[in-house]
């Protein structure tokens, strides 16, 4: 006897709901839909009357919610997200406002030295995982020269999945892997750079202890060990007035911000309480 779809969400909460899943409801809607849809990433498909069971076990494991749908939302689009890969988080909105910001008011065009260009402005995304930002940068500002970059492989595949052809994903440690035709041509700069200390990670909720590769959460010991190495690095990479939008914690910003100072930019906190997002907004003078 077919089981009505009501009755199905019901049940799949009341299992979401006893291994500590807080929207369980909403959860077992997404689950259902995704079951009936056949909308499974196609690595874990199993066979079709068995789908909708093998997503309940695998959620109440732990395994992140996106990673089992194949799908975040961030910024009102969904964001392909495989296995392993770091799910895009709603405070990363924070980074992707600021860098959109950015574009907005340099809307002037690159000098090459030779008199204005009319290339696309260069926009790159570091440390990009599943490239959400630069995702929505190439939706809502159509013909920038756009480019992510990421260490893990996975990522790579990922972002390549959601860019799309409308940008060039390439695997490196940080700017490794870009063209030396890039160097001060970046009029944006995105990042968000692992910043959990290493000590703290060993605390952090299974969904991301166990199932997030720990490339894009390990720090180093204070967390900010990538936030020094950006400082260091970017400026040589930004165009002039360029700007680079570094996603931190409330606790750590100071910090963050003191690197980018002593490296010679303009930098500033930005903080949103409303998705606990706190970026710094740094400028090249």
């Amino acid at each position: 006897m077919t089981i009505p779809e009501a009755d199905r969400e019901l049940i799949v909460a009341r299992r979401l709901r006893a291994a500590g899943c807080v929207f369980a409801e909403e959860e077992a809607r997404l689950l259902v839909a995704a079951a009936d849809a056949g909308t499974r990433p196609v690595a874990d498909a199993g066979t079709e009357p068995d789908a909708l069971e093998s997503m309940v076990v695998d959620r109440v494991a732990g395994r992140p919610l996106e990673q089992i749908l194949g799908w975040a939302e961030f910024a009102g689009r969904r964001i392909v997200v495989e296995p392993g890969v770091f799910v895009p988080r709603r405070r990363t909105e924070l980074v992707l406002g600021q860098a959109s910001a950015a574009l907005v008011d340099d809307a002037a065009p690159v000098d090459d030295g030779d008199g204005p260009a009319t290339r696309s402005p260069a926009v790159l995304e570091l440390c990009c995982g599943a490239a959400a930002v630069a995702t929505v940068l190439a939706a809502e500002h159509p013909g920038l020269d756009l480019w992510a970059t990421d260490l893990d492989p996975v990522a790579v595949h990922c972002a390549r999945r959601n860019l799309d052809g409308r940008g060039t994903v390439v695997r490196g440690d940080l700017f490794d892997g870009l063209p030396p035709s890039l160097r001060g041509r970046f009029r944006v700069i995105a990042a968000n750079a692992p910043y959990v200390p290493t000590g703290a990670i060993s605390s952090l909720p299974p969904e991301a202890r166990l199932h997030e590769s720990s490339l894009a959460l390990d720090g180093g010991a204070d967390g900010l060990d990538l936030h020094r190495r950006i400082a260091a690095e970017v400026g040589e990479w930004l165009a002039p007035g360029g700007t680079l939008v570094l996603e931190t914690s409330e606790r750590q910003a100071p910090d963050t911000q003191e690197a980018l100072v002593a490296a010679g930019l303009r930098a500033r906190v930005v903080r949103d309480d409303e998705i606990d997002g706190t970026v710094v907004v740094a400028v090249a003078r």
